[in-house]
C-alpha cells in the first residue's frame, strides 16, 4: 500500500512539474525595441505620450529618459509589460542627477512611476515599431 501511494505521489509531482514547465515556456518574455511612456506636466496639466527606443535618451521637460529593456508577453498570455528604466534630471545649474534607476510595470503605474516636482512619467507599454524614426547608429 505504501509503495502504491508513493508511486502515485511521484506521478502527480511529475505531472505538476511538466505542466509548470510548459507554462513557463509559453509565458516567455518578448524583448521590444520601443518603450512607450506617458508624462504629465503638473504646471499645465498636459499629458503626453512618447516613444523611446531602447538605449536612446529622450528629454521630457527637465528629465532625460533612457529605457534599457522593455518586455511584454505574446498575445496568447495576459499582458504584463515591464521595463528597466533610467531617468536623470537636469538641474538649474545644468548638472545631470540620476533620480531613478529600476523596473517600471505598466500594469502598476503608481508602483515605480517617476515623481518629480513638475513632471511625472510612467511606462505604458512596449512595441516592436514606432512612427518615430529610429536613432542613427554611431560607429
Amino acid at each position: 500500500m505504501r509503495t502504491l501511494a508513493r508511486t502515485l505521489t511521484i506521478g502527480i509531482a511529475s505531472a505538476a512539474i511538466s505542466v509548470l514547465s510548459a507554462n513557463a515556456v509559453s509565458a516567455a518574455r518578448i524583448s521590444n525595441p520601443v518603450a512607450v511612456f506617458a508624462g504629465i506636466d503638473k504646471i499645465t496639466g498636459r499629458i503626453t505620450t512618447f516613444d523611446v527606443y531602447i538605449d536612446e535618451t529622450v528629454q521630457y521637460g527637465a528629465l532625460q529618459v533612457t529605457p534599457k529593456v522593455c518586455y511584454s508577453r505574446d498575445e496568447t498570455e495576459a499582458q504584463r509589460v515591464d521595463g528597466f528604466i533610467e531617468v536623470d534630471e537636469i538641474t538649474l545649474d545644468r548638472k545631470i542627477r540620476r533620480i531613478f534607476t529600476g523596473w517600471m510595470f505598466a500594469d502598476s503605474p503608481g508602483l515605480n512611476a517617476v515623481e518629480h516636482p513638475i513632471y511625472d512619467i510612467w511606462l505604458t507599454g512596449c512595441k516592436q515599431e514606432s512612427d518615430v524614426p529610429a536613432p542613427e547608429a554611431t560607429n
